[in-house]
């Protein structure tokens, strides 16, 4: 899946960047946080929702993932996306920062050709403390486990970036998670 979303930057230079990430083949790298690229072609479906951040909101999350993307027939189990989104936003509330409005963006994509979800979360804070430790995690369970941890057990792929207003200054960062179907 090639993705691109405007207002991201593949290698940011101001110094905010979290401490690694991974990519697409699997590859830890650091000081960088690539976020996978969009192409020009339209997605086989999108969907948008701003929350307001509340200890409700992964909740909330998941209760509108699920009729949307079996609204978009999504091959993949919907329910284990539902629960990652309810992670990312979770995260984003925990972790990040809600933006002015006091909302957070998440977002469903699923790409028209592989038909792999993107999740991408979006809150205000530029920053993404301990990463590499979260990316690294292993899916096997240990005790209880911390929210992103789903997105390793379920063979998703995690990463992150900062988000630039048009005059370029950072207004925040998405993070992301890759699902595949099966």
């Amino acid at each position: 899946m090639s993705f691109h979303k405007p207002g991201h930057v593949s290698s940011p230079d101001d110094g905010t960047v979290g401490e690694g990430h991974q990519s697409r083949g699997g590859v830890y790298k650091a000081a960088t946080s690539l976020l996978p690229l969009r192409t020009e072609v339209e997605p086989a479906f999108s969907w948008r929702v701003s929350l307001v951040a509340s200890a409700a909101c992964g909740l909330l999350a998941r209760q509108r993932v699920r009729p949307a993307l079996t609204m978009a027939r999504w091959e993949g189990n919907v329910d284990i996306a539902a629960r990652v989104a309810d992670k990312l936003v979770d995260n984003a509330i925990v972790h990040g920062k809600p933006f002015g409005d006091g909302t957070v963006t998440l977002r469903l994509i699923i790409d028209a050709t592989t038909r792999e979800l993107l999740i991408e979360v979006d809150d205000a804070l530029p920053d993404f403390p301990d990463f590499a430790a979260v990316v690294n995690q292993s899916s096997t369970l240990r005790g209880t486990p911390p929210g992103l941890w789903w997105v390793a057990h379920y063979q998703g792929h995690l990463s992150w970036d900062v988000m630039k207003a048009e005059d370029g200054q950072l207004s925040g960062k998405t993070v992301q998670a890759i699902l595949p179907v099966a």
